[in-house]
C-alpha cells in the first residue's frame, strides 16, 4: 500500500483503547490509527512529526445518532438550503467533540422527505465539519398516542408495507436509521426489508408492549429511540419497550442498543442509573438536539411545529411538552458520568463505541484500534474538549473560537 501522508506520533498522552485508559503514544498516518510495531520492525522509520499532548486523554470522537439540528438550523425545515444547514451544524458540533453524526428528520409531509433526503448526502468529515453517516428518519410511521412534538396530521400507517415507505420517503440511499412504532400493522415486514438494506431500525414513539418489541427485534430491529421518552412507562406486569433491556427472548449473540437523552431534563438521574446498571453495554448517548441548541431563549421551529426555549428547556410553543434537547454531546457525557457514577471509560464509550456498534461501523469508528479512522478528541478534566481531530487532522482547537 502506498503511503503518502506524514507519520504522526502523539506523545505524552493517555489513550482509551480496549475499554481501558493506558499511558501510550498513538501513531497516525493517512487518516488511520497505525500499529507502531509494524513501523518499528517492518518499516524501521521514525515519526515525521511528534505532537505533545501535555498529559491529556485521547478518546474516540463522539458519534451522535439523533440530532435534529442546532445553531439556528432545523434539518426538517430547511428545504431550500439544507446542504448549507447541514454544513453549519457539522462545523459547530466539532467544538463539542462530535466527529460523526446522523442528521435527523422528524415526522413531516412526504414532499419534505423527497426534497430533503436526497440532499443530505453521506460524506467524510473534514475541517468543514463532522462526518455525515446517513440520515436518521424519525417517523412518520409512529403512534399518535406517543407523538411527542411530532405533528399528528403527518403521522402515517404502513397500510401498503414497504411500498408505503418508498412512497413516503422517495429515495432512501442516504438513510441510515429509521424510527418506527413496532405495533403498527405490517411493521414486521418493513423492519426486515429495511434491515436487509443495511438500515438500522429503531423502535420509538410507540405504545408497544414487550411482546411487540420482542417480535420487532426478531425481525431485525436493534435500537430503541430515546429510552423512556415517547413510549409506555415501565409497568411491572408489562414493561413495554423498556423491558427489551432485560428480555430473555433476545438471543445472547444480539445486543439491543438504546438511545438516551442525558441532558438533565428528559431523563431523571435515577432513570439514567437504572438504564446503565440494567444494560450498560447497550447504552448510547444522544443529544436529540434541536435548532435552538447554541441559541438564546425564544421561539424557534422544529419540523412543522413552533417550539419555545425557556429556562434552558425546549417546549412545544404554548405548552409544557418537551420537544427536544438543547444540550451538546460533551455536556451529555459529563451529566451521564456524574449522574450514574460510571467510569470515565463507560461515559466516553457510550458516546463513541456504542453508537458505532449500534449502526455497524465499529470496525472504523468509535475506537482507537489499529486500522480504525483517526477520528478522536483530546479531553481535559471535566470532559472539556481541548481539540477535535478527523482523519488525523485537527479540525477544532479550543484556543480558536468560531463564530456562528
Amino acid at each position: 500500500m502506498t503511503r503518502n501522508g506524514k507519520l504522526l506520533q502523539f506523545v505524552n498522552c493517555f489513550i482509551l483503547r480496549d475499554h481501558r485508559i493506558i499511558k501510550e503514544d498513538m501513531w497516525v498516518r493517512d487518516g488511520k490509527i497505525v500499529d507502531p510495531e509494524k513501523v518499528f520492525f517492518d518499516e524501521k522509520i521514525s515519526a515525521d512529526e511528534k505532537i505533545d499532548c501535555k498529559g491529556l486523554l485521547i478518546a474516540p470522537g463522539f458519534i451522535d445518532l439523533q440530532i435534529n439540528g442546532g445553531f439556528g438550523i432545523d434539518f426538517s425545515n430547511e428545504v431550500d438550503k439544507i446542504e448549507e444547514g447541514v454544513r453549519k451544524v457539522a462545523k459547530g458540533i466539532l467544538a463539542h467533540g462530535v466527529t460523526s453524526f446522523c442528521p435527523t428528520v422528524v415526522t413531516s409531509p412526504s414532499y419534505i422527505y423527497k426534497e430533503v433526503l436526497p440532499k443530505i448526502r453521506k460524506c467524510d468529515g473534514s475541517c468543514e465539519g463532522a462526518t455525515v453517516l446517513g440520515i436518521h428518519v424519525e417517523g412518520p410511521f409512529i403512534n399518535k398516542e406517543k407523538k411527542g412534538a411530532h405533528p399528528s396530521n403527518c403521522i402515517q400507517t404502513l397500510d401498503k408495507g414497504y411500498d408505503t415507505v418508498l412512497n413516503m420517503y422517495g429515495n432512501i440511499d442516504n438513510v441510515k436509521i429509521v424510527t418506527l412504532a413496532p405495533e403498527i400493522e405490517n411493521a414486521g415486514l418493513v423492519i426486515e426489508t429495511l434491515t436487509a438494506k443495511g438500515i438500522t431500525v429503531s423502535l420509538g414513539h410507540s405504545m408497544a408492549n414487550l411482546h411487540e418489541g420482542e417480535t420487532a427485534v426478531g425481525h431485525g430491529a436493534c435500537f430503541i429511540t430515546h429510552l423512556f421518552n415517547a413510549m409506555l412507562p415501565f409497568h411491572h406486569r408489562d414493561p413495554g419497550l423498556v423491558g427489551l433491556l432485560t428480555s430473555d427472548a433476545i438471543p445472547n449473540d444480539k445486543t439491543v442498543y438504546f438511545g438516551i437523552i442525558s441532558d438533565g431534563i428528559h431523563t431523571h438521574p435515577a432513570a439514567l442509573r437504572i438504564a446503565h446498571r440494567t444494560h450498560p453495554k447497550g447504552l448510547v448517548l444522544v443529544t436529540d438536539a434541536i435548532s435552538a441548541m447554541g441559541l438564546e431563549e425564544g421561539t424557534h421551529r422544529i419540523g412543522q411545529m413552533a417550539i419555545e426555549v425557556r429556562s434552558g428547556k425546549a417546549f412545544v410553543a404554548g405548552t409544557n411538552t418537551l420537544c427536544g434537547s438543547i444540550a451538546t454531546m460533551d455536556r451529555c457525557v459529563k451529566f451521564f458520568q456524574e449522574a450514574s457514577s460510571c467510569s470515565i471509560v463507560e461515559a466516553l464509550e457510550a458516546a463513541s463505541l456504542h453508537p458505532a456498534l449500534a449502526i455497524g461501523i465499529a470496525d472504523s469508528k468509535g475506537t482507537l484500534n489499529y486500522g480504525a479512522d483517526a477520528d478522536f478528541i483530546l479531553v481535559g478534566g471535566g470532559f472539556e474538549i481541548i481539540s477535535t481531530w478527523i482523519a488525523g487532522k485537527c479540525v477544532y482547537d479550543s484556543t480558536v473560537r468560531s463564530e456562528f
